[in-house]
Order: C-alpha cells, then structure tokens, then sequence
C-alpha cells in the first residue's frame, strides 16, 4: 500500500481525534481494572496480553473503535495491487541496535542498506564453531552517512560470518529551507557523500582491532529501474594490510519510494568520473604547492631539514591526506560540558600504536575519526586530532603540535592560545595541562630560568583545520618557542586558499565525512548499582 504524500497527516489525525474523543485511555484503565479484580481469585496466573485483548473485545471496546471511526468521510487510501501495507526492518540510531518495523514517511526518500551476509574473512578459515553460551571472538559493522551512525548486532568470527541486518538513511538535501523536500535522482546524483563502512572485531578478552574501513558510492542504485541493487563488497584490510582483502559482504540497496525517472547507468560512472578527476586535479595542484613551500621553508635555514615538520599523513587504508584535514570543527553539543571534559573524554580512549608483523620502527597510522571512534583506541595522533577538533568546537584558538618528547621520540600534544596571549599545552593521552613560559635566550646569564613541567622537547609544526605553520625559528627547543604565530620570521604559514581546497568540508571527494558525537548507550546510575551489587557479593 502507498500512501499519497498529502493524505498521510490528514489520516493520522483523523484517527487520533477519534481516539481522544472516545477517551480511549480512560476506557482501557477502566478494563483493565475490572480484569485485574476478576482474576484476584485465582492464584499465581499471569494476566496474558491475549486475556486482555479478549477482555476488550468482550466488553465491545474495539468494535466501538471501528464502528464509529469516520474514516468513510475521508478520502478513500490508495492501495497497489490489493497489496498489504509495506513495512521495512528498521534500525533506529546508533545504539538501539534490535530491528524493529517502521513505516516509512513517504514524504521522504530513503535510502535502505541491508548486509546479506559475509564471505571469505579468511583469517578466521579454522575459527571452531562457537557453543551456545561459548564466549568468542565477534564482528560488529558500524555505518555513517550525512550525519547518521549506525551499529549492527555482534555475531561470531567466522570464514562466512552471518552479518545480517538492515540500516534505514534518510536522503535530506543539503541547503536552507530544503531539508523537507523530497529528493529526486538529479538531487541524489550531486550527493557525493559515501556510506562509511568500519568493521571492528572484539576478541575475548574484550580487546578491539579494526579489521576493515570502506567507503561505500551507493548511487549505483539511481540506474536500477526497480529501485533496488544487490553488490559484493571486497573489504580490505588495514594499515601494512590496506592492499590484501579481509572479506567479502553482499550488500543490498534500495530506494524508499522509488524513483519514477531512474538515470542511465552512463551518466552516474561519468558524474562519479568527473568527481574523480576533479579530486586528483585540486591533489596534485596542492602537492605542487606543497613541493614549492617545503622548498622555501629549507632555504630559511639549513637546520630546519630536521625538524618535525609533517605535511602528510597516512590513514588506516594507506591513503596519503593533509594533516590539516584529520581537524574539523566538532561541537559536542550537551554530551560534554566544557573543554576539560572533553579532555578526559580524550585520555579515556585507551592509548595503542597501530599493529605490525615483525619488527623495526613502528608503522604510523592516522585513522579516520569514526574508524577510532569505533575501535575505542589509537595513537597519540588520533587523540591529539580528536581533541583539537572538540576544542575548536568550544571556540578555543586550537592547533596540533608535531614533534618530540623525551629521548627524541615522536609526539604530538594539542595548544591552545588565550586572547592574552598564553599559551597552554593540552595532552591528550592522559588530559593533563601545563602553561608555557618561553625561555629568553638574551637574557643575562644570572637570570632564574623556569624550569618546564611539560614534557615535550621540540615542536616542528602546528596545524588545524584551516592553518598549517612550520617553526623556522633558530631553535626548535619548547622552551625557547616564541608561540606567536602571526610572525612570518618565527613561522612560516602555508596559504590558506590552498589547505581550504584539499581540506575544507567538501571540497575533494576523497575526504571521508565527519560522523556526529552520539550518546552513551548505558545507563550510568544503573550500572553503578549494579556494580556496587556484585562487590557486595
């Protein structure tokens, strides 16, 4: 059955006058007390929902609801075929992950995904079956599109493990005052936004490991006459492994309502084509750019080729990005309260570099946000990038700073800048702050020194969403940084107008999308008592 778009508020509200009118409530109460006096009698039985059902019948209550429901003065629903209405698993956001059945708003497009299953994760070939109430090893999928997150049920590690779940997106147009509207296939066509797909797997000591990260163009599904697509997904791995699959999922995509006019399958490879040439042109412009900078940069001073100064980073899938594009203006909105929090929120998120088979130096990975959202854990880099994006998003003048703590290892820590020009250090990992008093090193020989609680030694760079500064100043030692970034003798900046091309929300195809902030899904006054039950035991 398909509802016209106009009729669907009218009838809804027709039903909803009768009801209040009825006083239906009232009736229900009354009923169900009567029921509940009646069987007072009878010992140890359960009021069944059925009995109750019957109850209502009995007493007339639903033929009253039918018979005088003025649904004949309406306007006749219109039905397909004689066909039943037509409902969809659903799964509402982020952590209610149990299906349920909802109707779809056909005022609305909808784009439904649904994972048919999972082929050839061959890591797992010997993987024993797991006995019922057997703890194991489990796969879980989270999704993000425009805005919308998303988690399937764990199932069990196998070679054809049984992912089977569907997931409901909404297709909202981008732009003021067209959220409501309808979205047609020419609207659909100009969303580049992929569907993020990560695949976490949990071990049975409850430990994480990302097993695959995959942007999925699900336009393909605006050629389908039908409205409605079936594709193999090959994942591959992660960090060294980015070039070998992991797996195989079967995915199905369909339209909700479908389209009237579908395009040819032509225009959409030659619209994705465009986006990819576009993509690679504004790359290869910035890299030049790049090339050109990092040239002048040396001619500065000689020591500066041994400074921290990174441009580009690599992310868990191997692709080479701009460090300035891992930092987004991220607003957590009432999930945390000030920046302090979102500080400690940060350094809960357990500290771990990422994998490698053998030894030698360690393999650097910057993840993705919802990939290290979904994994619970990173290194330093993606602590540092997520907690300089939610301080932005409190208005704090933020930057990541590049460069080495003790012993000349690698680190990266977050600064921020007062409108009274401090300048303070915030360290990701364990949320920490210290206050930098730079070191004059024209001060006479007799002055007292301060000496440094923070323990970083050199800062190479500093960077963030929109800005991107090397340290060109004779020394790269913290304590004698002059943070003031605006002189072009103590840092050199990189223009603007260029990071905005490769960087800025939108600009390259290539970038993945920002995936919002959600809730916990645990009540945290239930399992505190209930914590405190299994210590008293």
């Amino acid at each position: 059955m398909a509802f016209r778009p106009e009729k669907v508020s009218e009838l809804k509200q027709i039903i909803h006058n009768h009801l209040m009118k009825m006083d239906i409530h009232g009736k229900i109460r009354e009923v169900l007390s009567e029921t509940l006096r009646d069987d007072q009698g009878t010992a140890h039985q359960m009021l069944s929902e059925a009995d109750f059902l019957h109850a209502l019948q009995r007493r007339g209550i639903i033929d009253d609801v039918m018979k005088d429901l003025p649904l004949l003065q309406a306007a006749p629903i219109h039905m397909e075929n004689g066909s039943p209405p037509k409902f969809i698993p659903h799964l509402t956001n982020e952590e209610n992950i149990r299906p349920t059945k909802t109707n779809i708003d056909p005022s609305r497009r909808h784009l439904y995904l649904q994972v048919l299953g999972g082929k050839a994760f061959l890591e797992h070939l010997q993987e024993p079956e797991p006995l019922p109430g057997q703890v194991c090893s489990t796969f879980k999928l989270f999704l993000h599109f425009r805005n919308q997150r998303f988690h399937s049920k764990p199932v069990p590690c196998a070679c054809d493990p049984d992912l089977q779940e569907g997931f409901l997106f909404q297709i909202h147009i981008d732009g003021t005052g067209e959220g409501g509207k309808m979205a047609d296939a020419t609207n659909m066509l100009s969303i580049c936004d992929p569907v993020h797909l990560v695949l976490i797997k949990t071990d049975t000591a409850g430990e994480t490991a990302l097993v695959s990260s995959y942007f999925l163009d699900w336009r393909t599904v605006l050629s389908s006459p039908s409205g409605k697509t079936c594709l193999a997904v090959e994942l591959m791995g992660v960090g060294s492994e980015s070039k070998l699959p992991a797996g195989l999922l079967t995915i199905s995509l369909e339209l909700y309502p479908p389209l009237t006019d579908t395009l040819s399958a032509d225009i959409i490879s030659t619209q994705q084509s465009l986006e990819r040439q576009r993509t690679a042109e504004k790359e290869r412009i910035f890299l030049v750019y790049a090339k050109q900078w990092w040239r002048e940069f040396l001619e500065i001073r000689t020591s500066n080729q041994s400074k921290m100064v990174k441009i580009f980073a690599q992310d868990e899938n191997g692709i080479n990005r701009p460090v300035c594009s891992y930092v987004h203006i991220l607003r957590a909105g009432r999930l945390l309260e000030s920046p302090r929090r979102a500080a400690r929120f940060v350094s809960l998120l357990a500290h771990e570099k990422a994998p490698m088979v053998g030894g030698g130096e360690k393999h650097e990975q910057w993840c993705t946000l919802l990939a290290f959202l979904c994994q619970g854990k990173g290194d330093c880099e993606d602590h540092s990038t997520l907690l300089c994006s939610l301080l932005l998003g409190f208005g704090l003048d933020a930057y990541v700073c590049v460069g080495t703590k003790a012993k000349g290892i690698p680190h990266t820590w977050v600064l921020t800048r007062g409108t009274d020009g401090s300048i303070t250090f915030w360290e990701s990992l364990t949320a920490h702050r210290y206050l930098h008093q730079a070191i004059d090193p024209d001060a006479p020989p007799l002055a007292p020194h301060p000496k440094p609680s923070y323990p970083y030694r050199t800062v190479g760079c500093v960077f963030n969403h929109q800005s991107f500064l090397a340290n060109c100043q004779p020394s790269d030692a913290v304590e004698l940084c002059v943070f003031d970034l605006q002189n072009q003798s103590r840092w050199k900046a990189m223009s603007e107008e260029a990071l905005k091309s490769v960087c800025d929300s939108g600009s390259t195809t290539s970038l993945p999308p920002l995936p919002p902030l959600s809730s916990s899904s645990l009540d945290a006054a239930a399992v505190s008592n209930q914590l405190e039950l299994e210590m008293r035991i």
